[in-house]
C-alpha cells in the first residue's frame, strides 16, 4: 500500500491550518474543494512542491447506493478539480 501525504492549503502564499491526507494531491484537492475552495494551491509536506488546482462544487442528487442518513439530506455536494499546474519553491 502507498503512504498516505499530507497537503497544506495555502492563501496568498502562506501557508493555512487546514492539512488534508491523501495518498494523491487530487484527493486532497477534492476535499478542499468540497470545504468551499476554488482556487487550490496545495503544498505537499516534506518536498518543494505546490500543486495547483481549480475547484468547483454541485449539488446532486444522493446515487441509490448512498445510505439512508445520506439520502435523507436531499442534495449532497459533488466536488470537482481539475489540475492546472505544479509550482517548485
Amino acid at each position: 500500500m502507498g503512504e498516505k501525504k499530507y497537503f497544506v492549503l495555502m492563501e496568498n502564499g502562506k501557508d493555512t491550518s487546514q492539512v488534508f491526507a491523501s495518498r494523491q494531491p487530487r484527493g486532497a484537492a477534492l476535499k478542499a474543494a468540497t470545504r468551499g475552495a476554488t482556487d487550490i494551491h496545495l503544498r505537499e509536506r516534506g518536498t518543494k512542491r505546490v500543486h495547483v488546482f481549480t475547484g468547483t462544487i454541485t449539488m446532486v442528487t444522493p446515487p441509490a447506493s448512498a445510505p439512508a442518513w445520506l439520502k435523507k439530506a436531499g442534495k449532497i455536494k459533488k466536488a470537482n478539480v481539475k489540475k492546472q499546474r505544479v509550482d517548485h519553491l
